[in-house]
C-alpha cells in the first residue's frame, strides 16, 4: 500500500503527543499490543512493546511490503519475544530500534511511534 492510496482510505502515520493509551499493565513485560487510533476522520494503527518498564512503538506497517506486521491480533514478536516479526515474509527486527536484521529488508527500519511509560501509564510522546 503506497502512502497516498493510505492516505485515500483514511491513514495517518502520527500522533499527537500526550495521548493516553492506558496503564502499562495492558501489555505483559515482554509482550505486544496493537493500537487504532482516531486522529481527526483518519486513523492511526500502531503497537508497543514492553520490555519491563520500558515500552518502543512502531507505525504497524512492514518496510518491505506496507503490510501491518501481524496476521493475528498483538501477534508482533518471535516465540521467544526477543524480536518483532512480520508475519507475512517473515522479516524480523530489534525491538529497541526497529532495524530489520533478518528477512527480505535487511537494512531497512521499522517507522518509530514515540511513546512513553509514565507513572505506570502509556503516553504518545
Amino acid at each position: 500500500m503506497t502512502d497516498e492510496s493510505a492516505a485515500a482510505v483514511g491513514r495517518v502515520w502520527s500522533t499527537p503527543a500526550g495521548v493516553n493509551l492506558g496503564p502499562l499493565e495492558l501489555i505483559a513485560d515482554g509482550g505486544a499490543r496493537n493500537y487504532v487510533l482516531q486522529i481527526g476522520e483518519k486513523r492511526f494503527h500502531g503497537f508497543v512493546v514492553r520490555k519491563g518498564e520500558a515500552v518502543f512503538g512502531y507505525v504497524d506497517r512492514c518496510p518491505h511490503a506496507g503490510l501491518p506486521l501481524a496476521q493475528q491480533l498483538d501477534h508482533y514478536l518471535t516465540p521467544d519475544g526477543g524480536l518483532i516479526t512480520c508475519s507475512w515474509h517473515g522479516a524480523v527486527f530489534t525491538v529497541e530500534e526497529g532495524a530489520c536484521v533478518g528477512g527480505p529488508c535487511v537494512g531497512a527500519k521499522l517507522t518509530p511511534w514515540p511513546v512513553q511509560a509514565q507513572e505506570g501509564r502509556i503516553y504518545t510522546a
